[in-house]
Formats: structure tokens, sequence, C-alpha cells
């Protein structure tokens, strides 16, 4: 499950040569070609923006995506978007950013099984507490235990499937109470200690529910009144020199070319 926001990047890519395009890049413009058929021509791209790497945002998926879309784009358009979205899911190992980077909204993206997306309300506040601090993905997982108790995993399923209802639904009250997580967060909030501080602070001020979003080390609250407020918790309570809080909506539209 991934929800798209209002924080971006623009990826620009050009034909013709340029520095060495990179691995994920590399990787991106292979597929492409191996899969559309087109013959390959050189390239040259960049990316700049607001989301910023290795914090949980997705920024993997804006240079993917946005390569897999600027490609085809200069091919003539031989993938439409449904096709691009899935090489860039199997680029990533995951569907889960892919998916709202492609479409926007709120997306459940199961390795198998159609794809669902519900659009997001004005009214849901999205309230990011961004650390000065990278956290590599590779990092983030390396702490996860091989195996998990059973009640655990009845916990965070049973608060998953609460999330997708009051998401298709658009009753986001429903969401209040949903977002324990034992599959993950208590593992990984040994690389960051706050991270339960500054969930409890934005739900005292007011939020639903908050949660770590990605692999960190963002950490994300969704409110229906006073995000400010929730903001301004979330970064007293988080306990750092140096860290930033915004407070964006959801995204409907996905990955938009020029």
């Amino acid at each position: 499950m991934g929800i798209a926001l209002r924080i971006y990047n623009t990826t620009t890519v050009e034909r013709g040569r340029g520095t060495d395009p990179g691995d994920m890049a590399k990787a991106a413009a292979d597929l492409f070609f191996q899969t559309s058929g087109v013959k390959k021509f050189d390239f040259h791209w960049s990316v700049e923006g607001d989301v910023p790497r290795s914090r949980g945002l997705g920024s993997s998926v804006t240079v993917r995506l946005g390569v897999l879309h600027g490609l085809n784009a200069l091919a003539g358009k031989p993938l439409d978007r449904q096709a691009v979205f899935k090489l860039c899911a199997e680029l990533e190992g995951h569907p889960d950013n892919a998916a709202p980077g492609a479409f926007g909204g709120f997306c459940i993206a199961p390795k198998a099984g159609p794809l669902q997306r519900y659009p997001v309300g004005e009214e849901l506040a999205f309230v990011l507490l961004i650390p000065d601090m990278e956290l590599e993905t590779s990092k983030a997982r390396g702490v996860l235990p091989a195996k998990i108790p059973l009640s655990d995993a009845a916990l965070s399923v049973g608060n998953a499937a609460a999330i997708a209802g009051a998401f298709a639904s658009g009753d986001y009250r429903k969401l209040s109470g949903c977002f324990e997580d034992r599959l993950h967060q208590p593992y990984r909030a040994k690389l960051m200690p706050f991270l339960d501080d500054v969930i409890a602070a934005g739900c005292a001020a007011g939020a639903l529910g908050g949660w770590l979003s990605g692999a960190g080390s963002t950490i994300a609250c969704v409110a229906l009144r006073r995000p400010d407020k929730v903001a301004n918790a979330m970064i007293s309570a988080c306990g750092l020199e140096s860290a930033c809080a915004i407070v964006v909506r959801a995204d409907n539209a996905g990955v938009k070319i020029a």
C-alpha cells in the first residue's frame, strides 16, 4: 500500500551522450529497450526537486519512473502507463511505491492480482517529519528478523485491512487507532530511537495516527485538523538538532510527462 503526496522531483531525459548515467538509470534504460523493442539510443538525464534521498519518501521511484517515462516519450511512447509501471515495480523489487508514483492516490498493489487505486480527499493532511539523516534501505532491512510471532502478524494484517477500508470508503475517521505495526517498526526503532515518541506526540496533538514512511527515516502522521499543531509536536518530540516538518496533501494524478 502506498500514497502519492505533493512532494515532487523533476527528472529530465534528453537524447545524446552525456556523463555515465549510473547504475540505477542504466538498469532502467536496459529494461526499457529490452521490453519495448526500441533500438538503443544514447541519452543523458538529471533529477532535481524536493524529494530527499534515503528518507523513505520514494526518491528512487522518481529516478526510475522518470527515466522510464522519459525514454518512452523520446521513443514515441511504445509502452502505455501500465506497462511502464510494471517495469518500475520490477526494478524496485516491489510495487508499493511505484504504483502511487505512476497513478497517484492511495494504491493497493499486490504482487499478484489487480492494482486498486482510490482518490484521497483534500481534507486529509499528511505531516512529514524529515530528519537530516539518510537511512539506506539495505540497512533498514538488515535489522528485520527472519521470523515474527503469529500474534504480531495477525495484529498488523488486521490494521492494514482497516487502513485499506478507510481509504477505499473515504471515511478517514476510521483510520484512528489503526497504525500500530509489529512487522517492522519495533525493529527499525533501534536505528531511530525517537520514532515512538514522535508518533505519540503527533497523536497527542490530534493526528489520527502515524508510521515510519517506507524504511525511514521520515516519520508520517495523518490528520483531519490542525496539522500545524501536529507538525510542531513532532518536531518538539524528535530531539534532533536538524529536522524539518512539512504538511502536504495527496496527489491524485501520479507522474506527469511534459
